[in-house]
């Protein structure tokens, strides 16, 4: 592991002290799993921003679907 000095506001640094101190658990702890789903929520929205722009440069086709809209209805027999 890598150490790594950060600069964070007292009004946080107090905050996280309360949170860590209730889950029993270290800032840096913490930290890592805040960086971690930090990290995973930037892909997630990424991915989200790259399948926006493709359906934007090939937009779904009027019946592209259509097929599986029977499939859809098979609770209504």
């Amino acid at each position: 592991m890598r150490m790594v000095q950060m600069t964070l506001d007292d009004e946080l640094v107090e905050a996280v002290d309360k949170v860590v101190e209730d889950l029993k658990t270290t800032r840096s702890s913490f930290t890592r799993n805040a960086l971690r789903e930090a990290l995973e929520r930037y892909h997630a929205l990424r991915l989200e921003e790259q399948h926006r722009r493709g359906y934007e440069r090939h937009p779904v086709a009027k019946d592209e679907f259509s097929v599986w809209e029977k499939e859809q209805d098979w609770g209504d027999e």
